[in-house]
């Protein structure tokens, strides 16, 4: 059996001093929860371990990256032997290209592909080159879909901005989001009314297409299709946000299990193998007007630096190796955690909807079937913040936010999903009776 009770007293003293330092003490709002979090001292596999000494089976995986668990052995070594070699050079790698390579043929749309250091900069740098390319200024996104935090897209934005209150924030312009129209998702009618009306002026359509951010919500049928062939009928490019999809629903990601193909994809987390990166690729003839040979300007000291792109083409040569037993792994256990949670729902008489796919899963309480942003919102966050601390005094560690999604990893086991699904029965248990 799991414990049920944890010593926090060190996590309690080191957030005491974070807080004098850091903002809110933390670098990330989503790592926040009340009344403080753990500090991590190590992790290993499905676990983490925080300074007090607690052991949990990890579904947060620092949101997303690590599909092959903590501390890949492969990872480590390869990245010990390029620290050797130097971090850092300000100059072109071999391992750039074999990386880009990799990626190439693993994404079917992507032709070429540039380096960031994160998925806000892809996604920055992938709305940009649209605009370059088009010669238009508008945007469309959807609510609930996160594309980084930079101003023109951090509106309705699910993660953090959805659990932190208003998701638009204070510092941006309203000059600067006059150009970004807001669309339900999986409402085709309300898109194709926006493309009637503004088509000629919209450069680009950018959307997650398995929404990450506002816990997982997937496309209903025939909604990316119905996106794909509006926007290339109007001309108008589309971007696929799949910094959180790209390498976990399969080698091609979201494109390629739903057989959409857009104009350009960004990428990020599952390709830095634990390490910061981003990346953004589309075909040759939109790729080719990044500088320094066209005129839209992207640059950064540390994109593709040799300790990321390491780690990064380390783990996309196990997913390109294992590609099968890999991904039939990570689906089939995904499908016994989504079942397992919806038995303990029905169980405990909870509300609770469980949403998910592959390696993905997240579970909402409230009654409705959740298809967008709005419905997410309806989720009772009270409670889930209870379930999410029950869940921690019982060794299991959740994305502390009702708006995040579970991973799964290679090194998830039986024993650690069995465990998790009476944790969780338990806890849904606990709520409804509070």
């Amino acid at each position: 059996m799991i414990k049920k009770n944890r010593e926090t007293h060190a996590s309690e003293k080191m957030y005491n001093r974070a807080r004098q330092t850091i903002p809110g003490g933390v670098n990330s709002p989503v790592r926040y929860y009340a009344p403080f979090p753990f500090f991590t001292a190590k992790a290993n596999g499905s676990k983490i371990v925080d300074i007090d000494g607690n052991s949990y089976i990890d579904y947060c995986m620092s949101y997303g990256p690590l599909i092959l668990g903590h501390g890949n052995s492969r990872v480590i070594e390869a990245v010990k032997k390029q620290i050797s070699n130097g971090s850092i050079f300000g100059t072109p790698t071999e391992i750039e290209i074999e990386f880009a390579e990799i990626i190439t043929k693993s994404v079917p749309c992507i032709d070429m592909v540039r380096v960031t250091n994160s998925g806000t900069e892809a996604t920055m740098h992938a709305i940009r080159l649209a605009r370059g390319f088009t010669e238009r200024n508008q945007i469309v996104k959807f609510e609930g879909c996160y594309h980084g935090a930079h101003d023109y897209v951090l509106v309705k934005a699910g993660s953090g901005a959805s659990t932190f209150g208003d998701p638009d924030s204070l510092g941006i312009p309203p000059d600067t989001i006059k150009n970004t129209i807001l669309l339900p998702f999986n409402n085709i009618d309300a898109f194709e009314k926006t493309i009637e009306k503004n088509g000629d002026k919209i450069a680009a359509v950018i959307l997650e297409p398995v929404i990450g951010n506002a816990g997982v919500i997937l496309p209903k049928n025939g909604f990316l299709q119905a996106i794909r062939k509006t926007t290339a009928e109007k001309e108008i490019l589309l971007i696929f946000d799949e910094v959180i999809t790209g390498f976990r629903l399969g080698l091609g990601g979201a494109q390629e299990y739903y057989n959409v193909k857009p104009d350009i994809v960004t990428l990020g987390k599952i390709i830095g193998g634990g390490f910061p990166i981003g990346a953004f690729g589309g075909t040759k003839e939109i790729m080719s007007l990044n500088s320094p040979i066209g005129d839209v300007y992207q640059a950064g000291t540390f994109s593709g630096n040799p300790i990321s792109i390491t780690a990064g083409l380390t783990v996309l040569r196990q997913l390109t190796d294992g590609r099968k037993r890999i991904y039939d792994v990570l689906r089939k256990t995904g499908e016994k955690m989504r079942n397992g949670l919806r038995e303990q729902a029905e169980d405990a008489k909870v509300h609770a909807q469980v949403n998910g796919l592959s390696s993905m899963f997240q579970i909402f309480l409230t009654d409705n079937p959740v298809n967008n942003y709005k419905d997410a919102k309806f989720s009772d966050c009270n409670k889930f913040q209870r379930y999410h601390k029950i869940l921690l005094d019982r060794g299991i560690f959740v994305p502390p936010s009702q708006f995040e999604t579970c991973f799964l990893s290679t090194e998830h086991t039986n024993e650690d999903i069995e465990k998790t699904i009476e944790a969780i029965g338990s806890a849904l248990k606990e709520i409804t009776r509070d």
